[in-house]
């Protein structure tokens, strides 16, 4: 059974896959809180398979771009599960499930746009469901476009982004199936987070003598 899990935004989505298709899926109710939500929400949908730990043998992981905090969550999340079951763990760029979903309900050309925080988005196109540029991050106002956008950045900037559809974040689900059908391209479980963390150290560290 394939494990997915995307925590790029501020809630949390879990699903189970059986090789044909989705048996359980979980979305968080509360926002912002990826350390207490996610180990919950995968308990549940192993719950709701009347699955076990040991019967996943796959892991797909939502891999950004998104806040730091967040994919740290989900990524070591990922990588301990699958050093510990010694499965093989494969991330997907978060807008890329996006894409999929948007793809799935008949949209071809568009833009990706998700809240980046500090009045930013994380920004990518789409032609032909293939994603021709991106991800970056760009002030809204620079990457204003007519062209459909999908994602939560075009609710957020509506003069920016008049054309909104689609979803608003990614799904499990969706992760899920792109990694079972291989639809996008696979990645490292490796964060993108397209700038630096906000907490960084003052300065280097003393050397021990």
């Amino acid at each position: 059974m394939l494990l997915g899990f995307d925590t790029a935004t501020p809630h949390v989505t879990v699903a189970l896959h059986d090789g044909e298709q989705v048996v359980a899926a979980y979305g968080s109710s509360e926002s912002m809180r990826h350390g207490e939500m996610l180990a919950p929400g995968i308990a549940d949908v192993l719950a709701q398979a009347n699955a076990q730990s040991w019967d996943v043998t796959a892991i797909a992981v939502g891999v950004g771009p998104g806040p730091f905090t967040g994919l740290r969550v989900g990524l070591v999340t990922a990588r301990t599960m699958a050093m510990s079951l010694g499965i093989p763990v494969y991330g997907v760029c978060s807008l890329d499930v996006l894409a999929a979903e948007a793809v799935d309900a008949g949209l071809s050309d568009f833009v990706v746009a998700t809240d980046a925080r500090r009045k930013e988005v994380y920004l990518a196109a789409y032609e032909d469901g293939v994603r021709v540029s991106g991800p970056d991050v760009v002030r809204p106002a620079d990457a204003a476009t007519d062209r459909l956008v999908v994602g939560r950045g075009g609710a957020l900037y509506p003069e920016a982004f008049p054309q909104r559809s689609g979803p608003s974040d990614p799904s499990a689900a969706v992760l899920c199936d792109v990694v079972a059908r291989e639809r996008y391209e696979l990645l490292d479980p490796e964060p993108l987070y397209l700038r630096r963390p906000d907490a960084v150290a003052a300065h280097p560290p003393k050397k021990v003598s």
